[in-house]
């Protein structure tokens, strides 16, 4: 019981650090992957713990939570990452901005030999104009 009391009190105390800070970045690119890994974290402590009803002793595998919160954060990452995809070189209004560009799977099918082959895609340079 004293564990369960300690993992309430710790994910108590991180709900409200969490929330209360606020993150700068450029387009708030780091503010979204924040988010989104704690989003994930919070759905993942819950499926965790949802998993619990499926277990003969629940008291005795408490740890599922903490799984499903990590596995959350690490999802909720990937996603925020994913979402918030770069080209190498950026041209936005005149300011030229160099990112890691990401490299993104994608499926296409052949419409003579209807066979499906995966390519890779990364964006060289992605500009907007005004």
């Amino acid at each position: 019981m004293k564990r369960m009391n300690r993992i309430i009190c710790l994910m108590t105390l991180v709900s409200i650090f969490t929330t209360a800070t606020a993150s700068f970045a450029s387009d708030n690119t780091l503010r979204e992957v924040f988010q989104d890994a704690f989003y994930g974290g919070a759905i993942g402590t819950l499926v965790g713990a949802a998993l619990l009803a499926f277990t003969k002793k629940p008291a005795n595998h408490l740890e599922n939570i903490g799984y499903g919160a990590a596995v959350g954060v690490l999802f909720g990452t990937a996603y925020g990452v994913t979402k918030s995809a770069h080209s190498l070189a950026e041209i936005d209004n005149g300011r030229v901005r160099i990112a890691m560009p990401t490299i993104i799977p994608d499926f296409v099918e052949s419409s003579a030999t209807r066979q499906t082959t995966i390519t890779w895609r990364a964006e060289i340079l992605r500009g907007s104009f005004n």
